[in-house]
């Protein structure tokens, strides 16, 4: 990607995302929720543009095995998007120095667990060189983003028992579902309303 393409892909990303990064609308937080925050990195060096995902160890307690974004829960009187950078260096092993946070997203609650989660998009001018903690990242995916926007489904899914309907991404056998779903889905879309708009 050239200079001139990666400022107007960034221009655009930061026009369509929520602002003001410290300030995202956690005002209604229900009674008993904790607040998590998330990093959505999304890499702009090296051609394509592309999204980086983990995909957890089979030995947490918590969404053993399953992809999503680098972070957790934010500590008290913590500001959600130093814990995004925080958890997504412990994770990663990625500098805050390296991302440009550029906004915030939609958050999303996640019922059977009690959390809010406020997702934030960084950028990644330079190809990061990722040292991921092993206890709990498997594996570092990336995806273009091309090709998670025409890759989106809604439809009924079946975890544990448990039937409901969701966003999914089937990637080259990894399937991205759940709240990482949802996430990505609002990111992709209001991408997709930034461009129509343009």
């Amino acid at each position: 990607m050239d200079q001139a393409a990666g400022g107007s892909f960034r221009d655009r990303v930061a026009g369509a995302l929520l602002a003001p990064l410290e300030a995202p609308d956690v005002h209604e937080v229900p009674p008993g929720t904790a607040l998590a925050a998330v990093l959505v990195p999304v890499l702009m060096a090296g051609g394509d543009v592309r999204v980086v995902f983990t995909r957890r160890t089979d030995t947490l307690s918590r969404h053993a095995g399953e992809i999503s974004f680098p972070g957790g829960l934010a500590e008290p009187d913590e500001e959600l998007p130093a814990a995004a950078l925080r958890e997504s260096e412990e994770e990663l092993g990625l500098a805050p120095a390296d991302v440009e946070l550029v906004g915030a997203l939609p958050s999303v609650h996640t019922r059977v667990t009690g959390i809010l989660i406020v997702p934030f998009v960084g950028l990644l001018h330079a190809p990061p060189r990722f040292t991921p903690n092993e206890a709990e990242i498997a594996e570092i995916l990336e995806f273009p983003l091309a090709q998670l926007m025409a890759a989106t489904t809604e439809r009924e899914f079946e975890f544990e028992s448990r039937r409901f309907r969701t966003f999914v991404f089937d990637m080259e056998g990894q399937v991205i579902w759940g709240a990482t779903a949802r996430i990505l889905h609002s990111f992709l879309e209001l991408l997709g309303e930034a461009e129509d708009g343009s």
